[in-house]
């Protein structure tokens, strides 16, 4: 499924975004100062310097920004909330790969500050989770949480459909230049035990109330509620569903709504 808002224009090189590496998306150019926002182990932030931008990547987990520093000597990088960032001087922009879903406590408080950190025409760059993503893995949560008789499981992620995620940019100040929502089965080549190991990965604040005794069988229960959708006889797919957007910040006078 897809849906676009808008198509590129001058401000970005012609790439398809579907299935594109995002860095393709985001052309960084020689001599440019871009942010990676919720930059993890650096990688994206990486590939951004191969292309001959000045990077700085940004994280609020100390020790992934430690990490990132070791595995990328002689890049930037330095521990930020992106929900209250703030730049010394102006980017060109602002990048951010995977990460947007788990800031959680305020997406418009984000998007100020993306658009507090760019100049005027500035572009804001970024693929998360979108709505319906992990729809069957989280459903396999659910109901063996409820199996169990357990509570809801808390989901630490942020999932917004395109027409929410698209009013949320207008109204922070951005012109749409694209934006898609498109199914990505992936596979989950990191969780041998398939939705059982997701979890203890990706959701681990679902089991910290959970009894002990009760997590493995829990877990394994999830696992047989989620393989008929998602076991293949090669392996896990993890159902992913991903949100890609670009848009620019507008001219001065253009001004964010409160």
């Amino acid at each position: 499924m897809n849906w676009s808002v808008s198509t590129y224009d001058s401000a970005f090189g012609y790439v398809s975004a579907h299935g594109a590496p995002l860095v393709d998306l985001l052309d960084p150019q020689p001599g440019e100062k871009i942010i990676d926002l919720g930059c993890g182990t650096g990688t994206f932030s990486a590939e951004i310097a191969e292309r001959g931008a000045e990077v700085l990547g940004i994280d609020g987990a100390p020790e992934m920004v430690a990490r990132a520093s070791t595995l990328n000597p002689g890049l930037s990088f330095t521990i930020g909330d992106a929900h209250d960032f703030s730049t010394s001087e102006p980017f060109d922009a602002v990048a951010s790969n995977a990460a947007l879903h788990w800031m959680t406590r305020d997406p418009d408080a984000v998007i100020a500050r993306v658009h507090g950190a760019l100049r005027p025409g500035g572009r804001f760059v970024g693929e998360l989770g979108g709505a319906g993503n992990c729809a069957e893995l989280i459903a396999a949560m659910q109901t063996a949480w409820r199996v169990f008789g357990l509570g809801e499981p808390e989901l630490p992620w942020y999932f917004p459909t395109p027409a929410e995620y698209a009013a949320r940019l207008e109204d922070g100040g951005f012109t749409i230049r694209l934006l898609e929502h498109a199914d990505r089965p992936s596979r989950m080549t990191e969780c041998p035990d398939g939705a059982a190991d997701w979890i203890r990965i990706y959701a681990p604040s679902a089991l910290i109330d959970v009894p002990p005794e009760l997590v493995e069988p829990l877990l394994t229960r999830v696992n047989e509620l989620a393989a008929p959708a998602l076991r293949r006889e090669s392996g896990w797919v993890a159902d992913y569903v991903r949100l890609r957007f670009a848009a620019v910040r507008k001219p001065d006078g253009s001004t964010p709504l409160p």
